[in-house]
Formats: structure tokens, C-alpha cells, sequence
């Protein structure tokens, strides 16, 4: 019983540790009549059961404009830089957001703000 407690406390520690999925730098690229966004994302990813596996652009009101899904843990590339192309921004937008995902703790790292030019 003794092992089976000291296992699930080490198992929530790990989980714990690692936290959520942060967005520290972001840019988007007008090309065309859509946008371009590179986002660099930091998290202590631990393998498959625990890692960053996704981000998003946002309005301020949470609409979800596009979603770049990560397709494998990033143990040894911290922090990481991935892109998304043809995001469309209705023309009222003039800022948005950049949000990331983990598999263990969801949405609700830091965001970083992107003003559109």
C-alpha cells in the first residue's frame, strides 16, 4: 500500500511540475488576404504522457480563428517554434491572441498578444 501511495504522489509531482503549456513569442505575417503566425512554445514536456500538443489564435472574445496541432513531445527543444498558415482575420481584428495546449492540463498558459498591422 505503502508503494502503491509514494507511486501516485511521484506521478502527481511529475504532472505538476511540468505545468502548462506557455506561448513566449508570437508574429503573424499578412500574405495575402490571410495571415502566417509563428508561435514559440515553452513547457517542460515530459514524453507522450504529459506535453505541449497544440496552440491557437483567439480574438479577445475567444473565438477560435485557428488551431496548429503539435503531433509529438518536445523533451529536448525547449523552447519550440512552430507555424500556421492561412488564418483568416475578419478586418475589424486588430489584435488577437496566442494560446497553448497540453495534453495533461489544457488550455490556460500564458497567452501572448499579437497586433495586427
Amino acid at each position: 500500500m505503502k508503494r502503491l501511495i509514494a507511486a501516485s504522489l511521484m506521478l502527481f509531482a511529475g504532472i505538476a511540475w511540468a505545468g502548462k503549456a506557455d506561448v513566449v513569442n508570437a508574429t503573424a505575417t499578412k500574405s495575402g488576404e490571410s495571415y502566417r503566425f509563428s508561435a514559440t512554445v515553452e513547457h517542460a514536456d515530459e514524453g507522450w504522457e504529459h506535453y505541449a500538443d497544440a496552440w491557437r489564435v483567439v480574438t479577445a472574445e475567444g473565438e477560435v480563428l485557428g488551431t496548429r496541432v503539435l503531433h509529438h513531445p518536445h523533451v529536448n527543444e525547449q523552447p519550440f517554434t512552430r507555424s500556421l498558415s492561412g488564418v483568416e482575420i475578419p478586418v475589424d481584428i486588430k489584435e488577437v491572441y496566442v494560446e497553448a495546449h497540453d495534453n495533461v492540463h489544457g488550455w490556460g498558459g500564458k497567452q501572448f498578444k499579437v497586433t495586427l498591422k
